[in-house]
């Protein structure tokens, strides 16, 4: 998560966090009863590094525990990231992020441009001298979308993408306002909708899948107060307050609706379908729907404070779930994966790299899971494209 953005959105909303003081047994002091006027005072005068003045935003805990330690900076077997995007912009960096690629054990990466036409063409060709590294999704063009005549025009930019050399289509999200593929955007038009019938359609006959994006984490609709436990985070994201928005569960019911609507494409939800929070339900789709998979990228954070049911979930439907990133190419990004992943490590933190301040667990995932969820699974959808 971008966390500059988020201490400059939330510093002037002064999200304090007031610590009671604690004697050696711990029940909370008393203290006289202070006017407001006082209190206010007695704040201003404490230090900064005061309990007192210790901001949200700011809380950096570190684990005192003298427990196991994992660095895993190479994964247990190869992978292939089905949800990156197009992070490296020039022929250094993605020449660098070869290599890095190499040290991790990524065998391919998915970018997912979400764009169309010229934009698509330079992004393609920028990637275009490691073919067998990286594979080029495209968008949909939403140009016209509330105009007759549409989608016409964009099942025709569709097929023109797919040969210029697109094998999937993606990230294309709608978090409750409607249909956006970049800088293509709509006001609500939801995948639902039959007037996007003639994409998701094509889709299926050129054998591309679909990464689609549907609401965002549980958080970010719940009030933003003390009882929000991943306020950290969802802040900066928040969607609590934005009027004419679909939840996060009737989006769950139009991403239902549309994979039903379209049994013959193959649809990838984005981040367990944020359903990180209710996987149960995550499972009830994939049950119902043999065309849905879920790539699990950017929601290690959000799995990882339930490593038992988490790992009960990834070995019952390790068949319909795809290793993603999401989070850029530094080396030490695809390391913290791995480490969520692959090990069996308690109680330790990664802030910086996931905008929460709650403690993560590894889920210590068997090798027969590891090898679909890392690489199996994707290649078999890969090789449907190529197809």
């Amino acid at each position: 998560m971008n966390r500059r953005s988020f201490l400059r959105a939330t510093s002037a909303a002064g999200l304090a966090c007031g610590i009671p003081s604690a004697t050696a047994f711990g029940h909370v002091s008393e203290e006289p009863t202070l006017t407001p006027g006082a209190v206010a005072a007695k704040r201003k005068a404490a230090s900064p590094e005061s309990p007192e003045r210790i901001l949200l935003k700011d809380y950096r805990p570190k684990s005192l525990y003298k427990i196991p330690v994992t660095e895993i900076v190479k994964a247990k077997f190869p992978i292939i990231d089905m949800h990156s995007h197009p992070y490296a912009k020039t022929p250094e960096e993605i020449a660098q992020w070869v290599r890095t690629m190499d040290e991790v054990g990524a065998e391919k990466t998915v970018i997912l441009t979400m764009a169309t036409g010229a934009e698509f063409d330079e992004i393609n060709r920028k990637y275009s001298r490691y073919p067998e590294r990286f594979e080029m999704w495209c968008g949909f063009d939403f140009t016209g979308y509330d105009k007759p005549g549409f989608p016409t025009a964009a099942v025709k930019e569709l097929q023109r993408c797919r040969n210029a050399g697109a094998r999937g289509v993606g990230e294309i999200h709608d978090k409750g306002k409607g249909l956006i593929s970049g800088k293509s955007k709509t006001v609500g038009l939801h995948p639902d909708d039959p007037l996007v019938d003639p994409l998701f359609e094509k889709c299926a006959e050129l054998g591309m899948s679909v990464s689609l994006h549907v609401a965002d984490p549980i958080w970010m609709y719940e009030k933003m107060d003390r009882t929000n436990d991943g306020l950290m985070n969802a802040y900066e994201w928040r969607l609590d307050n934005q009027p004419n928005i679909v939840g996060l569960s009737g989006m769950i019911e139009i991403l239902e609706r549309t994979v039903q609507r379209h049994p013959k494409t193959t649809f990838l939800a984005c981040h367990f379908a944020n359903l990180d929070y209710d996987l149960m339900r995550l499972g009830e789709l994939f049950e119902r729907n043999p065309n849905l998979y879920a790539d699990i990228s950017a929601r290690y954070a959000e799995t990882a404070p339930i490593p038992r049911f988490a790992s009960a979930f990834y070995a019952k439907h390790a068949d319909r779930l795809v290793y993603g990133t999401d989070m850029g190419f530094e080396k030490p990004m695809y390391g913290v994966t791995f480490r969520i992943l692959e090990s069996l490590d308690e109680h330790f933190y990664e802030i910086d790299q996931f905008g929460y301040h709650w403690s993560l667990n590894g889920f210590g995932l068997p090798d027969a899971v590891l090898r679909q969820v890392y690489h199996e699974n994707a290649a078999k959808l890969l090789a449907a494209s190529r197809g």
